[in-house]
């Protein structure tokens, strides 16, 4: 029987948009990712004895096998939106450490976790350290591995090597010891770094994009593929990333089997660089947290967003209306925030169509009826803000 023994954290998690209260963490969520795609899956993590009575009958609809150490608190993380950074709970300087987890098997999945470490002895180990600010090298709590991978984003491949670089941090980390490293990029995908060459891994365009744990999701399958069905880096690699983009876009688990997905279409997805008008109201607290919102998720894209109030400011008709379009006639798409019905909003919504330009359009709460002028005439519309700001990067 084939298996893997992952260890990671089970915590609780929450989202106001899309609403979202669930006990899974980093290690349930890719325990429940790959239980369809090998026959035998262990989960060992901390939890509290209240936490653990919730999410056993969890492993048992996903046919998981959870060992549970007790731990001394429950973690909670709580978020706006699935962009956003989450508001942890205790703060993490007042969480207490728990004694390690010591972890034996052939193929093992290690998270970082916030409240311990796990002590790996394994014949091939995928390594997700889920710390930006201090990951803990692999071999530093006396853990071994035959083959190792190290899946990490690029902030944490930066803090575990010391450069600058994430690609030239991956050839710190193999000549450390790991047979492979596969940097993730977020909406730019991954890249695989073995000694011999780096190869491009694409992300993929879905219609929703839902954020929180595609990384625990990128590292499970890549564990289950590369770990235990022994494919190579790369097979994996692009299985994992088609897997992302299928949770992605149904926030459903687990991720559907190799062959399902291998025939499922999914448009590569690149964020095109630009200058992106941001319309919206900002004439109360909450418009203006919305405004502040978008314009720093489009910087985090690599954007240059064009904000009225930021650049033009409040005054006289005569000085900002000249001001605005002038800039509108500078951008190459523009970002609406109808919620509303803002006059000046629609106005500029009207003026981007007739000059051809694309309009992606942020509305939760605006009738159909409503919406007949800004979808007739090509905008995109969205109810979700974090899907819309990805389609904005795409330029979809």
């Amino acid at each position: 029987m084939n298996g893997i023994t992952i260890v990671g954290g089970v915590y609780h998690e929450s989202c106001i948009w899309p609403e979202w209260n669930q006990i899974v963490g980093s290690g349930g969520r890719a325990a429940a990712a790959i239980s369809g795609h090998v026959e035998r899956v262990r989960l060992c993590s901390y939890i509290k004895p209240e936490l653990n009575d919730l999410f056993q009958p969890s492993a048992a609809v996903y046919g998981f096998q959870f060992e549970p150490s007790i731990g001394k608190q429950g973690i909670s993380f709580e978020y706006v939106h699935c962009l956003s950074t989450p508001i942890v709970h205790p703060a993490p300087e007042l969480i207490q450490m728990n004694s390690p987890i010591q972890v034996s098997d052939e193929v093992v999945l290690r998270f970082g976790m916030l409240e311990g470490t796990a002590v790996v002895t394994a014949g091939r180990c995928v390594y997700d350290p889920q710390s930006p600010l201090s990951p803990e090298r692999f071999a530093a709590n006396g853990s071994q591995a035959t083959h190792l991978a190290i899946v990490a984003n690029r902030t944490e491949v930066s803090s575990l090597s010391g450069k600058s670089d994430p690609i030239d941090g991956a050839r710190v980390l193999l000549n450390e010891g790991a047979e492979v490293v596969v940097v993730k990029s977020g909406p730019a995908g991954a890249f695989v770094i073995v000694p011999e060459e780096v190869i491009h891994i694409p992300a993929y365009k879905t219609n929703q994009v839902w954020t929180i744990g595609s990384g625990d999701v990128f590292a499970a399958v890549f564990a289950a593929t590369w770990g235990v069905h022994k494919e190579s880096a790369i097979v994996a690699a692009k299985f994992a990333s088609l897997a992302v983009a299928a949770y992605a876009d149904t926030m459903a688990l687990p991720t559907p089997p190799k062959e399902n997905l291998s025939k499922q279409y999914f448009t590569e997805a690149n964020t095109v660089p630009g200058r992106v008008y941001l319309a919206g109201p900002f004439f109360n607290l909450g418009q203006r947290w919305l405004i502040d919102e978008t314009r720093n998720a489009l910087r985090a894209f690599s954007l240059d967003p064009f904000s009225p109030v930021h650049h033009v400011g409040r005054g006289p008709a005569e000085s900002v209306a000249p001001a605005d379009l002038a800039a509108l006639h500078e951008c190459d798409r523009m970002f609406a925030i109808l919620d509303g019905l803002d006059s000046g909003t629609l106005f500029e919504v009207g003026y981007a169509r007739s000059r051809g330009l694309p309009v992606y359009a942020l509305a939760q709460a605006v009738a159909p009826e409503d919406l007949k002028m800004v979808k007739g005439s090509g905008c995109l519309v969205f109810d979700d803000f974090v899907t819309a700001v990805y389609h904005t990067a795409w330029r979809s």
